[in-house]
């Protein structure tokens, strides 16, 4: 027995999230998607997890590349969010007049988050209409200090401060 997917929407606008954007690139081709589906899972070794929707590019990259990068925004970057969200459609760059940079394995990161993880894939499964990627973290860098950004009941929200 399952739940109505609408139920099952509104119920899960009740969690607070933060925001992120995964990224990955193959073959000179880069791209990435706004996702709130995103966990620490591991410390010894460092993992992360990300679950990115089916039939998608940047699941596509990061399942041919065998890498994924992840930058957690500040309050500051909503717009970021929304164009990584799909306001810029897929087939564009989503990239252009952004600052990026790289760690180890050349995975594009923003500048101005929080922080960002650049991860090696170690396993991943399909789960319903999303694959799973757990990653080992090769490399991260704390950013900014600023707020993250934080996303619950379909909109941006501010932590108290």
């Amino acid at each position: 027995m399952t739940i109505e997917p609408d139920l099952f929407r509104r119920a899960m606008r009740s969690w607070a999230t933060g925001v992120t954007i995964v990224t990955s690139m193959h073959e000179g081709v880069r791209h990435g998607m706004t996702v709130s589906s995103f966990t620490s899972l591991s410390m010894t070794p460092p993992q992360v997890m990300v679950a990115i929707t089916d039939n998608v590019r940047t699941r596509a990259l990061i399942s041919k590349s065998g890498i994924f990068g992840v930058t957690l925004l500040s309050e500051e970057q909503r717009e970021i969010s929304d164009r990584f969200a799909g306001r810029v459609p897929d087939n564009l760059d989503r990239f252009d007049g952004l600052e990026t940079f790289s760690l180890q394995t050349g995975v594009p990161l923003l500048a101005g988050g929080l922080a960002c993880f650049d991860c090696r894939v170690t396993s991943s499964f399909e789960s319903g209409d999303h694959t799973i990627f757990v990653g080992d973290v090769l490399a991260a860098k704390k950013l900014h200090d600023d707020w993250p950004l934080v996303y619950f009941n379909r909109d941006y929200r501010q932590l108290q401060k």
